[in-house]
């Protein structure tokens, strides 16, 4: 009886176990033939973000959702890969999509624990989930996930789904794939990480964000450890190497450059080009923008642009803390409550936020996110001494426990209390052949402030426009000898547009009757205001626009001789460029070309060129004595400074708006014109005497020093029609012998001195009228 009943229910144990066998068949094969199609993996198109690069070729920009530098599995080192096998699936070359030894082992380690601990996904599954299905845990996703593993298998060869699973995975950071996490974290190619970088990112996968050595680090060293446990079970490494390596600390680098280059400004402005070309695939189709912008011009504009608006900046003295905390808020986890809320408070290059902790007039003690105490003492403090003093003054800020500092270590690893500038800055550096644009500085800091005063800026140019309206006269009939009175002028508020107005001099000083070279190499307010009352306002506005500014923007007023209407640098130095070139108005342009992910070429720039249809706007004539009268502005002018360069084919303006709340110097070299600004946001006084020359000028010539070093001094040669002749400088007109040498129009050359008065200028074009004007 026993035996029947054992007997009936061995059948019915069978029965039920076949039927479950037909189930879960028949569920795999409606499941299996629902599956979706492969094609995704066997034709991968991962979502590559748009990169920006240099001249050279080295990374300046990236944008996209996802960081991804895609390899095949040739270029993945081999202790990366066995990394990843110890840590995730070390039977990967031997099961069949799915671990079988590796879920009993995994179910066993889980009943023991008592609680889920370990997990059985294989390589292969983790492809098939992060391609095709969700991270919801249920019984049908796993089902389904083991069944595309095994179709995964049957198509894909085992080298093609590991290097899937390298490209895909994300590791933190916006990092996807290995390749883009070793650059991330370590500022290193794929192929240059060491084992103990393979172990800390192979134990990434599990938990990104847990195991993310910048906001984790212990955790990661945790799991780096277990990693290398396993590689040294499975005898990739030696019990030597492995105790070495465990003692070695997160070989993290928080501050690893992202980019080869700092061109922020640059990479936003082809940003919003491309996206307004490509819309949202911009960010994903791996768009390649190669740019003209090139590595030595682009660091020399932001070393110069941040060492002389801090220099600056340090002129003016010490404000004071950004905010204050109050310490006593805290709990007793003051170190993570300090980093929070030093967490959105970004370092600028090698100047970082700090909360002070104590303060005295001799030290001061503050926290760096990290968990550094830094002390502060001696030549350290000196910058911020008075925020420190003993008796206080009512409405300054003082340095106390909680304030909000900034700190620089110096070379001599000296810390010191330092500020961030409130004054903004621009440089603009262009190729005048062809528009090229080799480097652009849009701000101090483009964390700080997004506002690209390069394009964005309208401000007046003050004395750095008076080229172009000197360079109106010359087409009128003036010349370099041209003599005109530097006296009093006084006009009514009809003649202005606005107020009575009397001008002056930089200085206060008249000198009289000079040389129109002379004036513009002194900068005389009062001789370009006769100069545009001579030639016509109206014809002056006109005339500007052949260099690209706007009209409408330069009122018809005779303010416009001293630069009162609105500019942005890059006008300025579009404007520039065709004294340079000899009168050819050309076009800047940052794009050179523009690639798809596979490097097939999608628009190729052709710029328009001085020798390829660029327009000419002004006689060459012209462009070489506006050129020649420029370079006197460094030889005895206001930018004598310059001469310090040590170079002869220089020249330039300096500008100063009125107050002193524009300071400019737009300059150039045959082969190169750049553009220097220096103001506040909101327009103010940079203070008495804080002029183009002293401000602008040293971030000009800071720039151009290290750029121009290697160029060869260039020749200005006079172009047919330019005449040169003795003359004397009292008078304007040739000497027989003595004298200066000035450069005039072949039909405007002076004649010889005479005994009788002197007569201002007779050239065939000045007319009586014009004469008196000037005088």
């Amino acid at each position: 009886m026993l035996a029947r009943w054992l007997y009936y229910l061995f059948v019915f144990l069978s029965a039920l176990g076949l039927i479950g066998v037909l189930l879960a068949g028949f569920a795999a094969l409606v499941i299996y033939s629902n599956l979706p199609s492969l094609d995704t993996l066997t034709d991968y198109r991962p979502k590559i973000p748009l990169r920006i690069y240099s001249d050279e070729g080295l990374l300046i920009g990236e944008f996209g959702a996802e960081r991804r530098n895609v390899v095949k599995i040739s270029e993945v080192p081999e202790h990366l890969k066995n990394a990843i096998l110890a840590a995730e699936d070390d039977r990967f070359y031997e099961h069949g999509g799915v671990d079988y030894m590796g879920v009993l082992r995994a179910a066993y380690s889980n009943f023991s624990a008592g609680s889920v601990r370990q997990g059985a996904s294989t390589i292969t599954m983790q492809v098939a989930r992060n391609f095709f299905l969700t991270r919801e845990k249920t019984l049908t996703r796993k089902f389904s996930e083991a069944l595309l593993a095994f179709k995964i298998e049957h198509n894909l060869s085992k080298d093609k789904i590991l290097e899937l699973y390298i490209n895909q995975i994300y590791l933190g950071q916006r990092s996807y794939g290995f390749s883009a996490a070793a650059d991330t974290y370590f500022g290193k190619s794929l192929q240059d990480i060491n084992i103990a970088e393979a172990a800390l990112l192979a134990g990434l996968p599990k938990a990104p964000s847990s195991y993310n050595p910048i906001s984790n680090p212990k955790r990661a060293k945790s799991r780096q450890l277990y990693v290398l446990g396993r590689l040294h079970k499975l005898n990739h490494i030696s019990s030597e190497e492995m105790h070495e390596l465990e003692k070695q600390p997160i070989p993290v680098k928080k501050q690893s450059k992202v980019f080869a280059i700092p061109a922020d400004y640059v990479a936003e402005m082809i940003r919003q080009v491309i996206y307004d070309r490509y819309q949202e695939e911009a960010y994903s189709k791996g768009i390649k923008v190669h740019t003209t912008i090139r590595q030595i011009d682009q660091e020399a504009a932001l070393q110069s642009l941040r060492k002389n608006v801090l220099e600056f900046d340090k002129r003016n003295g010490y404000r004071g803390p950004e905010a204050y905390i109050n310490l006593a808020n805290y709990g007793v986890n003051q170190e993570k409550t300090l980093d929070d809320a030093l967490d959105e408070i970004s370092d600028i290059d090698d100047i970082y936020p700090a909360i002070v902790l104590s303060a005295k007039s001799n030290a001061v003690q503050a926290y760096r996110k990290g968990g550094e105490i830094i002390e502060i003492t001696g030549e350290g403090l000196k910058f911020a001494q008075k925020a420190l003093a003993v008796k206080k003054e009512p409405g300054r800020k003082y340095i106390s426990p909680g304030a909000l500092i900034r700190i620089h270590k110096d070379k001599k690893n000296i810390w010191h209390i330092v500020q961030l500038p409130e004054i903004e800055a621009a440089l603009v550096s262009l190729d005048p052949h062809d528009g090229a644009i080799h480097a652009l500085i849009g701000g101090f800091d483009f964390q700080k402030n997004q506002f690209n005063h390069v394009t964005q800026a309208w401000r007046q140019p003050g004395s750095s426009f008076k080229p172009f309206i000197y360079s109106a006269a010359l087409e009128k009939g003036f010349t370099p000898a041209t003599i005109i009175n530097d006296a009093p002028l006084s006009f009514s508020a009809t003649q202005t547009g606005s107020q009575l107005w009397e001008p002056k001099n930089f200085d206060g000083k008249f000198e009289g009757p000079m040389r129109m070279r002379t004036a513009l190499a002194k900068s005389k307010n009062l001789v370009s205001i006769r100069i545009l009352q001579a030639i016509g306002i109206q014809y002056a506005q006109d005339y500007i626009t052949r260099f690209g500014f706007d009209a409408n923007r330069h009122p018809p007023y005779l303010p416009m001789a001293l630069g009162s209407g609105s500019v942005t640098p890059m006008q300025m130095a579009v404007g520039y460029a065709v004294f340079a070139n000899g009168g050819y108005r050309i076009a800047p342009y940052l794009i050179k070309s523009i690639e798809d992910e596979k490097g097939t070429i999608l628009e190729q720039f052709t710029p328009i060129t001085i020798s390829n249809g660029a327009k000419r706007v002004i006689d060459p004539r012209n462009a070489f004595i506006m050129t020649s009268m420029m370079q006197d502005v460094i030889n005895y002018g206001t930018a004598t400074k310059a001469k310090q360069l040590g170079r002869t084919d220089l020249a330039g303006k300096t500008g100063t708006t009125n107050n002193f709340v524009d300071a400019w110097f737009c300059g150039f070299q045959k082969d190169l014109v750049t553009v220097a600004w220096m103001g506040y946001d909101e327009p103010k006084s940079l203070g008495k005497n804080e002029t183009g020359g002293r401000v602008a000028l040293p971030l000009w010539m800071d720039y151009m020093a290290p750029v121009l070093k290697t160029i060869p001094v260039a020749e200005y040669t006079p172009p047919n029609g330019v005449l040169a002749a003795r003359i004397n400088s009292a008078t304007g007109f040739r000497e027989s012998s003595g004298g200066v040498t000035e450069y005039f129009f072949s039909e405007q050359l002076p004649p010889i001195s005479d005994p009788s008065p002197p007569v201002i200028d007779n050239s065939p074009k000045m007319t009586k009228d014009l004469r008196d004007q000037l005088f």
